[in-house]
């Protein structure tokens, strides 16, 4: 098979390369360029091109550089920004994946005749009894990226490989020592590439949308404290709002962004009955019933019944426990209840009434 090879730089994209070339298929290694802006953390600095580059050397790869960069601001920074401005808590990555990686590369990819797309997740995709396609968690706990691909469909999957998801990351790391990759010992991406680790949220932000003075009141109203910025806020946030020390841990539980309020209350008032998700997508057609949800990339998955909503575009999500409030904007991803494969997923948007 002919498969372009997306490489950020990083040892997992490495060895994916190292895998195929042993594996016999024709590999060209692609870097994405998708931020222009000051860059010290994630996946996107000239040192990580640089890296890429030099592995695609060394496993005897072409290498490509494409510039995706304006997709990168439509699809990523923008709605990044606007989120933030309207007191949601948006996943980038997620968003880079959905419109960058696996649409505008892969159809970069088919259209250049390649018959697949391969990257250095830790997924796995596997086949069901009746031939469909299944998106599966990878082999290493720790490491299992399959709740930032949930998003794939079956057309998506068909043209997706994910070389290294069959293995832990000890091993990863051992074959490219073995195979003497540069990048063996290259510490892993954990932070949003276009936010620096020295400026953080509050300095992006800053540039490009005016911070608003926010209110901090309890569950009755009453004002307790006052937040700098109340597009920083965000629902489950304990420090940095405002509040003076000694007194009964508080919470944030909601963010109005249009009053300029924050609302803050104890632990208990976290809890949720479920979550309204909206723009779900399927792996292999809509599901409804018992399943497991997991609501961040490394989060406990709970169990939960997926109901239908009056709004066709939403799904309703039931927890059999109550849980702590999810923020708006965030993936909801549904597994079965092995707690092997991604059914699907979507956008938190509110909580659901009892």
């Amino acid at each position: 098979m002919r498969v372009m090879l997306a490489m950020s730089g990083g040892v997992d994209s490495s060895v994916a390369g190292a895998l195929l070339r042993a594996d016999g298929h024709e590999v060209v290694g692609v870097t994405m360029r998708l931020w222009g802006g000051e860059s010290d953390t994630g996946c996107c600095s000239v040192s990580d091109v640089d890296d890429a580059r030099r592995v695609a050397q060394q496993l005897d790869i072409d290498h490509l550089v494409f510039n995706f960069g304006d997709d990168f601001d439509t699809h990523v920074v923008e709605p990044y920004v606007q989120a933030h401005a309207g007191g949601i808590t948006p996943n980038p990555c997620i968003e880079c994946n959905r419109h960058v990686k696996f649409d505008r590369l892969a159809e970069r990819a088919r259209l250049l005749g390649f018959d697949a797309v391969a990257t250095g997740h830790h997924a796995r995709i596997g086949r069901d009894a009746a031939g469909a396609f299944t998106l599966e968690r990878g082999a290493d706990p720790a490491k299992d990226q399959s709740y930032v691909v949930h998003m794939l469909d079956q057309e998506q999957l068909a043209r997706t490989m994910f070389p290294v998801g069959h293995l832990d990351k000890s091993q990863v790391r051992r074959l490219a020592g073995e195979l003497g990759l540069r990048t063996a010992h290259k510490p892993d991406s954990q932070d949003v590439c276009f936010i620096t680790s020295t400026g953080g949220r509050t300095e992006f932000l800053g540039r490009r949308i005016p911070f608003r003075r926010g209110t901090v009141v309890d569950l009755d109203g009453h004002t307790v404290g006052e937040v700098a910025a109340v597009e920083m806020v965000t629902v489950g946030q304990r420090r940095g709002i405002g509040l003076p020390g000694g007194g009964p841990k508080r919470y944030v539980v909601d963010v109005d962004v249009e009053r300029a309020t924050v609302v803050v209350g104890a632990d208990a008032d976290l809890l949720d009955h479920g979550i309204v998700v909206a723009s779900p997508t399927w792996v292999h057609g809509p599901i409804e019933g018992e399943v497991l949800v997991q609501c961040s990339a490394h989060g406990t998955p709970v169990g939960a019944v997926v109901e239908p909503d009056a709004d066709p575009g939403r799904i309703a999500v039931r927890w059999h426990e109550p849980q702590r409030r999810v923020a708006r904007g965030q993936s909801v991803v549904l597994y079965d209840l092995a707690d092997r494969c991604v059914l699907g997923g979507g956008l938190a948007v509110d909580a659901l009434a009892p």
